[in-house]
């Protein structure tokens, strides 16, 4: 069963009906946004919230919950922001439309087969949406993330279910790619900043369906932004969060072109105990989608739902499935496109002596190929 509730006004929908059927996009030359290049230096905590200067933005959370009874749950909290104009603040109304910001709440109840999500839409303004490095806070109405210092608390309260979270890192944040940019396509500019915190111990609550559960377990959270990221020839993308039982954490992504080929813009990340990252190229791993796959009767989409991972340098075989097939949001809106998104398990051996995780696969494009926001 799912639940299916969209919070988001007549305006909201007018204003996009026109940004989407307004033609293609400028180019990057003359885009007024900034794009991804290589040299960025992060600064933290400042660089966890808003970068207005480049078009598009995300915050993922994701994570796996055990409550005190033994029952599992997986759950999502993700915002994303996207640019649609870029006049100056300081000439302008707080209430002149900027940014569009959309966020989607999921919690996968593993032992009930049941998941459940929630999608928002809302334009920035005071007390509505944003993100602000100030405040130490990143929301759409009250679905937030609190910076504490050292610990951020997440909460999403939708109809029939709701978390609350303290989530504290064990690990610095992990910037991906070389030379400050995750590079997702030939061309400068065809990149994106990306930094995660791989390891994140989590605590809390989550009632679903009238009852409460006192939770705990591990998160991860992804903060990426660009302005010009896909070519037309790639589809979609798989990307894996593994957290290991030996306190290592990897990330992998496989663009997809329509071909149905692997790009080799394709990489990943390989975090140790200790916080050291280690960036993989295309050729350092593989990403095999097994036999067995799960059909949306909503969208069409057809997702593999089992993979095989090797990634030989570090002597790592991994078989991944779900104990949940049905983990596809379908989006509401015309913002982001609808994805698979859920709870994965991982068993196999590195270095010859077993090892097990959990983690999060996301899978997009299943359906067709992916756009983002206004770009046609």
């Amino acid at each position: 069963m799912r639940n299916r509730h969209r919070r988001y006004g007549a305006a909201v929908h007018l204003l996009l009906a026109v940004l989407l059927s307004a033609g293609p996009v400028t180019t990057m030359a003359a885009s007024p946004y900034r794009v991804a290049m290589p040299g960025f230096r992060f600064e933290f905590p400042r660089d966890h919230f808003d970068h207005p200067e480049f078009q598009t933005e995300w915050w993922y959370y994701t994570g796996n919950l055990r409550a005190r009874d033994g029952r599992r749950f997986g759950f999502e909290l993700t915002f994303f922001r996207q640019a649609v104009s870029r006049e100056r603040p300081e000439a302008t109304s707080p209430w002149t439309v900027r940014d569009i910001y959309l966020a989607h709440f999921a919690v996968s109840d593993i032992d009930g087969a049941r998941f459940h999500h929630d999608e928002r839409v809302n334009r920035a303004g005071p007390g509505v949406a944003g993100a602000n490095a100030e405040a130490g806070r990143i929301w759409n109405g009250n679905w937030e993330v609190q910076w504490d210092e050292g610990r951020q608390n997440l909460q999403a309260v939708a109809d029939g279910f709701t978390i609350r979270l303290a989530l504290e890192s064990t690990k610095p944040p992990v910037v991906h790619g070389r030379e400050g940019v995750s590079r997702k396509a030939a061309g400068p500019g065809r990149a994106s900043h990306y930094v995660s915190l791989t390891r994140l111990r989590a605590s809390g609550s989550l009632e679903l369906g009238g009852r409460s559960h006192i939770v705990d377990g591990t998160a991860w959270m992804d903060h990426e932004f660009f302005t010009h990221q896909l070519e037309a020839d790639q589809a979609g993308w798989d990307w894996f969060s593994l957290q290991l039982e030996d306190g290592t954490e990897l990330m992998l992504f496989r663009l997809r072109r329509k071909d149905g080929g692997a790009d080799p813009f394709s990489a990943g990340t390989f975090v140790d105990r200790e916080g050291r990252s280690r960036h993989l190229e295309a050729g350092d791993f593989r990403l095999q989608p097994g036999a067995r796959r799960w059909r949306s009767a909503e969208t069409g989409g057809a997702y593999p739902i089992e993979w095989q991972i090797t990634v030989e340098s570090l002597r790592l075989t991994l078989d991944v499935g779900t104990p949940l097939e049905r983990q596809e949001i379908v989006a509401r809106s015309r913002v982001s496109p609808s994805y698979w998104e859920g709870a994965i398990d991982a068993s196999g051996q590195r270095r010859g002596a077993p090892t097990r995780g959990v983690g999060y696969l996301e899978m997009t494009g299943y359906d067709k190929p992916v756009r983002f926001g206004i770009e046609k």
